[in-house]
């Protein structure tokens, strides 16, 4: 094959799917149903010819007839008054009428059957543009549903074309906004922590931070009271407890026997026994 082949049958290929992927069935069957309509009215613009010259035809038969009869009357007056020479004269006349009317009624009845044929076709092709009709509407109303469905269906699955550029909208939306989430967190991770500095001017931000840490270690004595309080090890007052304050830290009282002298300097004291009253 050669080239010049091939490029014209890829050139035919390609306008044949160009046209194809163009086309709407609904748009070529309104041109078809267009056209029968004109060839129907073709039709019935030649049954009206036809049907034309038949009239005139038979127009020109009368008139001829009418002159024929006309000559007849003539020759028999002109051979009741003896003028046998008129009398030929007319009825020759009238005999070339006669062939001039024999010659007109075969051209009558050619057209005659012109026009009925051209009239049954001329109902034919009616009954046919009527069948294309309705049929024609049917395959326009299934063609449009069925083009409607394939829409929906396109629609809910997200493979239109009008949908999937919807959802790669909205996608490129979240994960822009995921985005900047992140990084807003991110940018507050780094300055409480200390890792950015913040230029807004706000230095009051570190007194809050040493207020905070101050807080966080309230709660772990708070924690550990209620922790030795729980162990035996230690009392914490339930009030404390409840209202957040860690427990007090008393000294120990000491532990004296009995009979136990003061320390020098002192007046010696004593306890009473036990069973005994103060």
């Amino acid at each position: 094959m050669s080239v010049m082949k091939r490029l014209s049958m890829i050139f035919r290929s390609k306008a044949n799917k160009a046209l194809d992927k163009m086309e709407d069935p609904r748009e070529t069957l309104d041109y078809s149903y267009q056209r029968q309509l004109e060839l129907l009215q073709k039709v019935r613009r030649g049954v009206a010819d036809v049907a034309t010259s038949r009239k005139r035809v038979e127009l020109q038969i009368n008139q001829i007839q009418q002159q024929s009869k006309k000559l007849e009357d003539q020759g028999r007056k002109a051979l009741g008054v003896g003028r046998e020479d008129l009398a030929r004269e007319a009825l020759s006349r009238r005999s070339g009428l006669q062939n001039q009317i024999a010659e007109l009624q075969v051209q009558h009845n050619n057209l005659q059957g012109e026009e009925e044929k051209l009239t049954l076709a001329s109902q034919r092709l009616q009954a046919k543009v009527d069948s294309f009709r309705h049929r024609k509407e049917t395959i326009k109303a299934t063609y449009t549903a069925a083009e409607a469905q394939t829409r929906i269906n396109e629609a809910f699955s997200g493979i239109s074309e009008e949908m999937g550029d919807v959802g790669l909208a909205i996608q490129r939306a979240e994960d822009k906004t995921a985005q900047m989430q992140a990084r807003a967190g991110a940018i507050d991770e780094l300055l409480a922590s200390g890792a950015l500095d913040d230029f807004s001017g706000q230095r009051g931000d570190d007194i809050q931070a040493e207020l905070d840490r101050m807080g966080g270690g309230s709660d772990v004595e708070l924690e550990l009271a209620r922790m030795k309080a729980e162990l035996g090890q230690g009392s914490a007052p339930r009030d404390a407890i409840e209202a957040g304050q860690p427990a007090p830290q008393h000294a120990p009282q000491p532990q004296y026997p009995p009979q136990q002298q003061q320390p020098q300097g002192g007046p010696t004291q004593q306890y009473p026994r036990q069973g005994e009253g103060l």
